[in-house]
């Protein structure tokens, strides 16, 4: 499959979700270099007074026809789709599955149809590991994209069925999507992974096995992925580079499971979710500790003036 260019330094870029809590961190570092076109099922006001590079766009992206009019009518370079309701316990889980699996299907249909890249938003929900009635081992530490995917909650099945979209529109229109599977995302100076750190109950983060990551390399990621010249679909982990406890990851596994998987390689307080692949192919690595993060006074980005 031929490879689009690489998106240009200004180029129209939509962002969906942009008005959520990590979203607005993708869409305010995005605007140092493109336009970003910020769509969210609310609008900000026309009185409100965008920062340089912003518009907003409200639409329901459940509703295929005003995603596909919206995308059609501006017709972006790429789009970041990050709109999704992120957990199966907030929300009726049909809810859950049917928003963001309706929303995923409309926005990346429409991106493929107006020739854009897409990165969106999947999940370290995907594997079926952080909402299991019963915590069990994966089948390798630390985790690379390659392992088997077996949600048994309707969010992480809402990312799964999203990936196969993702692979679906690459074959049908030749756009690349990138699939970020975030881990638990962190924000400066609000760092409620420590909670569960110090707490001293293993249980609260076995789900992931007690990985995180900061908004802002959440941010760097999207703007790697757009930059880079990955073809077709590809998935890629977004974590930080060592667990949130501060102490060896393979000990608290063997303490809470009782042992660890027969292929396992972590190495001090490494990661449970491999990185290397990003680092290989987008060029991108984390910046963010919670050695450093959890106690930083970073204001949050606003997307007005």
């Amino acid at each position: 499959m031929a490879g689009r260019p690489v998106v240009e330094s200004m180029d129209t870029v939509v962002v969906t979700g942009a008005g959520g809590r990590s979203g607005r961190w993708i869409a305010d570092a995005l605007a140092d270099e493109y336009e970003v076109v910020c769509v969210d099922i609310d609008h900000p006001g026309f009185e409100a007074d965008a920062r340089e590079n912003v518009d907003f766009r409200a639409a329901d992206l459940t509703d295929r026809g005003e995603a596909f009019d919206l995308l059609g009518e501006i017709d972006p370079d790429a789009v970041v789709h990050w709109a999704a309701l992120p957990s199966p316990t907030r929300h009726a889980g049909g809810r859950v599955f049917e928003t963001n699996t309706l929303a995923t299907y409309n926005v990346l249909v429409g991106a493929g149809r107006a020739g854009a890249r897409v990165v969106w938003a999947s999940s370290e929900s995907a594997y079926g590991f952080a909402f299991a009635e019963e915590k069990t081992l994966p089948e390798e530490l630390p985790l690379t994209e390659s392992h088997p995917l077996r949600p048994e909650d309707p969010y992480g099945t809402s990312k799964v069925a999203g990936e196969e979209v993702a692979k679906m529109v690459t074959r049908k229109y030749g756009v690349p999507v990138a699939s970020i599977r975030p881990s638990w995302i962190q924000y400066p100076g609000e760092y409620n992974c420590r909670d569960v750190a110090e707490s001293g109950d293993l249980s609260g983060g076995a789900g992931n096995f007690w990985s995180y990551v900061d908004v802002r390399d959440v941010a760097g990621i999207v703007a790697a992925a757009l930059d880079s010249d990955v073809e077709g679909h590809e998935a890629f982990h977004a974590a930080a580079e060592e667990n949130y406890l501060g102490r060896p990851t393979a000990e608290a596994v063997s303490e809470f499971f009782g042992g660890l998987p027969d292929d396992w390689t972590v190495d001090g307080e490494e990661s449970a979710l491999s990185t290397v692949k990003a680092a290989e192919e987008l060029d991108w690595e984390p910046r963010h500790s919670w050695r450093e993060a959890e106690s930083e006074s970073v204001s949050e980005p606003s997307l007005t003036r």
